[in-house]
């Protein structure tokens, strides 16, 4: 067995200590008394009074001043030792004080090894005293020895039970204590990890929207700028069209700030999936003067359906308007057996899809993984760009299942 230094242990001992206590004063002052009321008056008894004292002196100095943990018990399990081997030779109440203080073996031995060491060595010491006052008689002998190790077994078994539930106990507290930092690690890991899923989903929402409309406000500014002087009705229109953004961001922005839910899709009512994306295609087309070819299915699906599809639409778009240079841009809309398709192609530039470092596809691609579904992007230099979203429905997830 190892030490049982840990802090519920010391909290064991400490209680165990408070509350033997003040049985101790009681049991050392009704000891003293059996000294001097039993024994008749004499050196003896005055020798034997003397040795008691000096116990309760140690007793009382240790008690009231706690010191060195190590070094102070053993200067009291010292005495003690001594002092019963004392009142042993002088016939005193030997074995009375054997008892009182048999618990103190195992409160200031710290460890089973040292407990049982000076309870060895107080066994020995009151069987030496004995004998040297009483001679070595084989009857006497006997019943000493037997009287002495009945107590020093009792006293064993007691300690090593009491050191095993204490060990038991610590390592419980410990496991628990492991338990209890670990939760709360876990706890704070999760808030973090809740707080930047948070932020993230707030800075993608910013960007499939706000941000995409200022883009289109100053494309939009720029033309209208530059065609004031020569076409005065195109410059009318497109002031037009930058209101009419401004007033959507707008919307988009009191909507972020009014509420944590995920902003709607400005109009994006059950089931008109395929009228949001045509109205969002016609006013670029409008802006742009791009050709678009749409072929987009009726289909009925959930909103937050809908909005990833609208989210990846705009964010394509926006990525034809500021890098494609395209001139037709392809929109296909499509139920399949297992969800729903979007398909965007442009006969632009293209680009290499391994070098993209935008956050725009990176926030395509999270958005369709937290509903299931998964994003190809296909495109080279010179040979156009193809976005294909796909969803599962929730049908087709009703089918899997």
């Amino acid at each position: 067995m190892t030490a049982l230094t840990d802090p519920l242990a010391d909290a064991f001992w400490a209680t165990s200590l408070r509350r033997w206590n003040a049985v101790c004063w009681l049991l050392f002052g009704a000891m003293a008394v059996g000294l001097v009321t039993t024994a008749p008056p004499g050196g003896s008894t005055y020798r034997a009074l003397a040795l008691l004292g000096c116990v309760v002196l140690s007793y009382g100095v240790l008690d009231r001043f706690p010191g060195n943990p190590v070094v102070r018990p053993r200067v009291y399990l010292s005495v003690l030792v001594l002092a019963l081997g004392g009142l042993a030779y002088l016939g005193g109440s030997y074995a009375a004080l054997f008892m009182v203080t048999l618990p103190h073996y195992w409160m200031f031995g710290r460890t089973p090894r040292m407990s049982m060491t000076f309870l060895g060595l107080a066994a020995g010491a009151t069987l030496t005293g004995a004998l040297a006052r009483e001679g070595w008689s084989a009857e006497f002998l006997g019943e000493t020895m037997v009287s002495i190790l009945i107590v020093v077994a009792v006293g064993v078994l007691i300690g090593l039970w009491a050191h095993s539930v204490v060990a038991q106990s610590s390592e419980r507290a410990r496991l628990i204590e492991e338990l209890e930092r670990t939760q709360a690690e876990l706890s704070e890991a999760y808030q973090r990890q809740g707080a930047a899923d948070e932020r993230e989903r707030i800075a993608r929402d910013i960007h499939d929207t706000l941000a995409q409309g200022f883009a289109s406000i100053i494309v939009l500014a720029e033309a209208a700028r530059a065609a004031v002087p020569d076409d005065p009705a195109r410059s009318a229109h497109q002031l037009r069209s930058i209101e009419s953004t401004a007033r959507e961001n707008l919307a988009e922005a009191r909507e972020l700030v009014a509420s944590g839910r995920q902003p709607g899709p400005g109009g994006v009512a059950a089931g008109s999936v395929a009228q949001t994306l045509r109205r969002t295609l016609d006013r670029f087309a409008e802006d742009t003067g791009l050709v678009v070819d749409a072929d987009l299915a009726d289909l009925d699906c959930d909103q937050q359906t809908r909005i990833a599809l609208l989210r990846c639409t705009q964010e394509s778009l926006a990525n034809v308007r500021k890098h494609a240079r395209a001139t037709t841009v392809g929109v296909v809309l499509v139920r399949r057996p297992y969800g729903v398709e979007l398909e965007i192609t442009d006969d632009g530039t293209g680009f290499v899809v391994e070098e993209s470092t935008g956050f725009g596809l990176d926030g395509m691609r999270k958005r369709l993984a937290e509903l299931g579904g998964r994003l190809t992007v296909t495109s080279s230099v010179g040979d156009g760009t193809r976005i294909l979203a796909v969803l599962p429905s929730a049908a087709a997830a009703e089918g899997e299942a």
